[in-house]
């Protein structure tokens, strides 16, 4: 037979709030998408077909915008966007194709300095259509994207050109 030591009722009390909250913690800290060594490190892509596998995580709103209130002219606009490292300067080429305000189409070219740089930005353009295409381009501000959060700087900057140019 085995005996256990009798445990006074506020201590188990006090070991099961411990344990919900490290619970609710670890909730809070779970992120969707894929984790960084799972995503594609292709050097360009053209939409509207993305052949990504997996989903990169990234930020853009989903709303469109009627047809019959365009506030862009139809079209395909390329910018360039810049944004600093910690090692550099880096620039990207962003075009899209805009259909009523929705971007149909994307496409991301860069010109690494660093390693590391050509590293995420591979990650960022192979992830970027999926989460762009599709969207309303005045809702689209991109954070992060497959792990890659300094290119979508750049992006953003680019896009706030084309939109410059489109209206």
């Amino acid at each position: 037979m085995i005996r256990t030591a009798a445990v006074p009722r506020p201590v188990r009390i006090g070991v099961a709030a411990v344990g919900i909250a490290g619970a609710l913690a670890l909730a809070g800290c779970s992120t969707t998408g894929t984790p960084e060594s799972d995503t594609t490190t292709d050097a360009t892509t053209t939409t509207p077909a993305p052949t990504a596998s997996s989903t990169p995580d990234a930020t853009a709103s989903e709303s469109a915008a009627p047809a019959d209130d365009s506030a862009y002219a139809d079209g395909t606009y390329t910018a360039e966007g810049s944004y600093a490292t910690p090692e550099s300067v880096e620039t990207i080429v962003v075009t899209v194709t805009l259909q009523d305000d929705i971007i149909t189409a994307v496409d991301v070219s860069g010109d690494p300095q660093k390693s590391e740089s050509a590293e995420y930005q591979g990650r960022f353009i192979g992830g970027i259509a999926e989460v762009v295409v599709g969207q309303n381009i005045d809702t689209i501000s991109v954070s992060r994207v497959a792990g890659s959060s300094l290119t979508s700087g750049g992006f953003n900057q680019a896009i706030d050109t084309i939109k410059s140019e489109a209206a």
